[in-house]
């Protein structure tokens, strides 16, 4: 059914152009080449403009189907939208990376990204570190970023000077700080898997301790 309207919403032209044709020749007298050449042009010029308005009005439609579709779509979960806006932030750390021409500060870019991506999987996998996840993804992250496009910007100018040269020194230092918050906020989202680990543990040490005692009253 779509496909036969759009098939008839592009012969509108041709439609328009053969009854603006049929009109002119009640009109204009077709045996001089004048008339003829007039009555084409008025013909193509109604086409055009019977053209732009379907084209406009198919536009207009799909932007609307288009924003029905997303207003009826589920709302992401907390889980899609930490992963959605990391795989932002992380694309825009990769055009950081190939901007920066210093090899060291790229090799820390690119740990930054490495970590921010296992925090960002550790989400999906672990919903109870959302939260933790949430602080970093607000503050940690964007902070970052904002520093490394200001890195950027100065190392783009092609010029020493004290103040560029120490602002530049002063941000790649904060990266050093920067991968080791990052390290500390991936080791502290274990934090709950490491107590249920240890309490998993604890527990197979006193299984046999508390079972074997009813063991042997039983069979002895």
């Amino acid at each position: 059914m779509a496909k036969h309207k759009k098939e008839r919403a592009s012969a509108a032209p041709i439609f328009s152009f053969a009854l603006s044709w049929l009109a002119l020749s009640f009109l204009l007298p077709l045996s001089e080449f004048w008339a003829i050449a007039l009555c084409f042009l008025l013909s193509a010029l109604v086409s055009g403009l019977t053209s732009l308005i379907v084209r406009a009005r198919r536009r207009k439609k799909e932007r609307r189907e288009r924003e029905e579709a997303e207003a009826n779509s589920p709302a992401p979960t907390e889980a899609e939208a930490i992963y959605m806006e990391g795989q932002r932030a992380l694309k825009e750390m990769a055009k950081l990376y190939s901007s920066i021409r210093d090899p060291a500060v790229r090799q820390k870019i690119n740990e930054l990204m490495r970590i921010t991506d296992k925090i960002i999987q550790n989400a999906a996998v672990d919903p109870s570190d959302i939260p933790q996840t949430k602080k970093f993804m607000n503050y940690y992250l964007p902070t970052t970023i904002k520093l490394l496009h200001s890195y950027d910007r100065m190392s783009s100018q092609g010029i020493g000077g004290e103040n560029l040269d120490k602002s530049m020194k002063n941000i790649n230092e904060m990266l050093d700080a920067a991968i080791d918050a990052f390290k500390k906020r991936l080791d502290s989202l274990f934090a709950n898997q490491a107590l249920d680990i240890e309490t998993d543990i604890k527990v197979m040490n006193i299984a046999p301790a508390v079972f074997m005692p009813i063991f042997f009253s039983l069979f002895m």
